[in-house]
């Protein structure tokens, strides 16, 4: 299923939200509307909070079945209603906006390539993944520059060939480039998506939404 919202008129929807297989973390200002839009479209438990006492909550958490890792700057309190259900890392990195710096699914993870090498192993032991540094088109967020499911793969549409052969190899699922947003590149900002579904920015046009639906095998 895919639907199309924005919040408070902003389409970068994947700045604000996060989601995996099971729940959805949104900003308290999402109205009963919205958050029953993200429970048909995903298939998904909502939680609403804040992460660091910000509703930035998709740049600075990622997440796959088995764990999720935050920005050390995130309360634990902010976190408590998924605290059951994974393994929760607070980042002890400079680099700790884990949302743009990790893409990950339940079988690999890429990551920002200046993340120190000590939070490499922490990463690997919560995420229960592989995990290795990388770039997508050429950038280190790589976060904001895909998303990956547990099915499917939307790519920066710079993403060369043989990157995005690789890149599918190692998520061990379907994948092709695209745009959100009415040609937004920077597709991980604009969605948030599991493998049941998407939620993709309110100015995301009927091509856009026909190259997601093929690359996450929706």
């Amino acid at each position: 299923m895919l639907k199309k919202m924005d919040i408070s008129g902003n389409p970068f929807i994947g700045v604000y939200c996060h989601a995996n297989e099971d729940f959805a973390l949104v900003p308290n200002e999402f109205t009963k509307k919205m958050i029953t839009d993200v429970e048909e479209c995903l298939d998904v438990e909502v939680f609403q909070t804040t992460i660091a006492s910000s509703s930035l909550i998709g740049v600075l958490v990622s997440s796959n079945s088995n764990g999720l890792v935050a920005t050390n700057f995130a309360e634990r309190d902010e976190l408590k209603a998924v605290s059951g259900k994974r393994n929760i890392l607070f980042i002890p990195d400079v680099l700790n906006a884990a949302g743009n710096d990790i893409l990950c699914n339940d079988r690999f993870a890429l990551v920002h390539p200046g993340i120190k090498k000590s939070s490499i192993k922490k990463i690997k032991d919560v995420l229960g993944v592989e995990v290795e540094y990388g770039t997508i088109a050429g950038m280190n967020t790589v976060g904001a520059t895909a998303t990956v499911t547990t099915s499917g793969l939307l790519c920066h549409p710079h993403t060369s060939a043989e990157e995005l052969k690789t890149l599918k190899e190692s998520f061990g699922v379907e994948g092709e480039i695209g745009t959100t947003n009415y040609g937004t590149p920077l597709v991980g900002a604009c969605m948030i998506a599991n493998s049941k579904g998407a939620m993709v920015g309110s100015t995301t046009t009927p091509i856009e939404l026909g190259r997601i639906e093929d690359a996450l095998v929706l």
